[in-house]
């Protein structure tokens, strides 16, 4: 490197170790902080958040990146400076157009409403939470006008978790998705044979769940020398660099699902966060290309992996040991069969891989119905349930259950959940690439092992970080641009099986 794109990696690195202390108060809010510690922690935050906005936003930032770009003239695309350069290109404009007021504000706002929405929540009382989520749904609306757009207000806002996608191309491949689940839905409910899953709802001593989770995130690749595992209400992983990677989940007394499979899925999220190039260490490459590709790795791990045949045959009879009662004369057929059922729910983070993508599709609708100005946010769990009626056939007993489930809308992340699914796409478009250019990935899939998987996804995806666009990664990984074909032909050959359907 030389002097002037040094000069620019150092303020970079000031930045990013900003905001990752900033991320790290938000981890110990949702783990450990004491109630009372709300208020402060919320200042704490906008301070932060304030200050890493301001610092790079500045004139000197904008010139420092335009002196390493003349100075890295020629740098090869693929090259980290030129990585870096472009990107920051990208983002110091996008970030430009925020004025530190509005991204105090916004914190502010959001910090607030995410406290009302965990009570709202806990009380089923969405008229308590009801004027938060119109100041969020205003906060939107306002970084949509300030970002810019062509075509629609909700492409402005998409286009920050899954740089380069519009409203119009997502609607259209879901619209797809949509297409060809349903039939086999339907088929599924009409002539499939019957799946009990009444095994998985017992009661499951959660120290011990716990211990399992554990095995099975070490199991699957997630290196605990470098993270750990915590509890939260709603799961979720966050990584600090490279070697401090963490995931939460949350234990059900009665209901072994949510502790397995929310392990399993943060552990996809932290693994692509561990697996990335030392030498982007602090600097905003250091991090997944985008929610899409980064749920991509989540969903893998916790569905094609961790609810295969081969996954179950392996580890089930760890878990069989330590549930010796509930489960010691349950056959891993069943148990296999039991975790893969389809039926329609009420929650999205417990849904199965056939009818999850619904979820997301009725909240990728009301998102944009709220960001238009067509849906005022006291009828949203009016509209909510008569989407789940037409999506899925069934209509949640209370708004806990409904509308007040994701935390997503106590913080003004308008256009994050379409990425969820896409997510699912992008996961069966790159397994199936990986397992046509790496035979031994199925032949360890059977053993219950994700080592030549693992090492795909390292080679492909994870070290490139933010390096490249999600279709650059998408394209380079798997030869085309991202489709739901690969998806469809995945849950049709798997629950075509598990239904006796062939």
């Amino acid at each position: 490197m030389t002097g002037k794109f040094d000069a620019l990696v150092k303020r970079i690195n000031e930045i990013h170790d900003l905001q990752k202390a900033s991320q790290l108060l938000s981890w110990d809010r949702e783990v450990i902080m004491p109630k009372a510690g709300e208020e402060i922690r919320i200042q704490q935050m906008t301070t932060l958040n304030r200050f890493s906005h301001t610092l790079f936003i500045a004139d000197e930032t904008g010139e420092l990146i335009e002196a390493a770009a003349q100075e890295m003239n020629g740098a090869p695309y693929d090259s980290n400076e030129a990585s870096l350069i472009r990107y920051l290109r990208h983002s110091y404009d996008d970030a430009r157009r925020l004025p530190p007021e509005f991204v105090a504000r916004r914190s502010e706002i959001s910090g607030r409403a995410h406290v009302i929405w965990r009570q709202a929540r806990e009380n089923d009382d969405f008229a308590s939470f009801a004027p938060w989520l119109e100041q969020v749904v205003e906060l939107g609306q306002e970084t949509a006008e300030l970002y810019g757009y062509e075509e629609e207000a909700y492409d402005a806002l998409l286009d920050k978790y899954e740089r380069g996608a519009t409203t119009a191309q997502v609607r259209e491949i879901f619209a797809a998705t949509k297409a060809e689940t349903k039939p086999l839905l339907e088929t599924i409910q009409e002539k499939g044979s019957s799946v009990d899953d009444s095994l998985l709802h017992q009661p499951y001593d959660i120290e011990k769940q716990k211990e399992f989770a554990h095995y099975l995130a070490e199991v699957v690749g997630y290196d605990f020398d470098r993270g750990h595992l915590g509890t939260a209400v709603h799961p979720f992983a966050t990584s600090f660099s490279r070697n401090d990677a963490r995931i939460t989940s949350r234990w059900y007394p009665e209901f072994i699902n949510p502790s397995v499979f929310g392990a399993l899925h943060e552990s996809g999220h932290a693994m692509y966060e561990q697996g990335t190039a030392p030498d982007l260490a602090r600097t905003p490459l250091a991090r997944g290309t985008s929610s899409g590709i980064h749920e991509s790795q989540s969903r893998m791990i916790e569905n094609i992996v961790g609810r295969s045949r081969g996954f179950w045959r392996a580890h089930f009879p760890r878990l069989q040991t330590l549930f010796p009662e509930q489960l010691g004369n349950v056959t891993v057929e069943d148990f296999y069969r039991a975790v893969n059922k389809v039926q329609p729910s009420l929650i999205r983070v417990e849904a199965d891989e056939l009818t999850y993508n619904m979820h997301i599709i009725l909240r990728f609708e009301l998102e944009q119905a709220l960001i238009k100005g067509d849906l005022p946010v006291a009828e949203l769990p009016t509209a909510w349930n008569d989407k789940m009626k037409s999506l899925l056939g069934i209509v949640p007993p209370t708004d806990r259950e409904g509308v007040l489930q994701d935390v997503h809308w106590s913080r003004p992340s308008f256009g994050y959940f379409p990425t969820y699914a896409l997510g699912n796409l992008y996961a069966a478009q790159f397994f199936e690439a990986a397992s046509e250019e790496v035979p031994a990935i199925e032949a360890e899939m059977e053993a219950g092992k994700t080592d030549a998987l693992l090492a795909w996804l390292r080679e492909q995806i994870h070290q490139h970080g933010r390096k490249f666009t999600p279709d650059e990664i998408v394209q380079r990984a798997t030869g085309r641009p991202l489709d739901h074909e690969a998806f469809i032909r995945y849950v049709t050959a798997k629950f075509s099986d598990v239904y006796d359907l062939a």
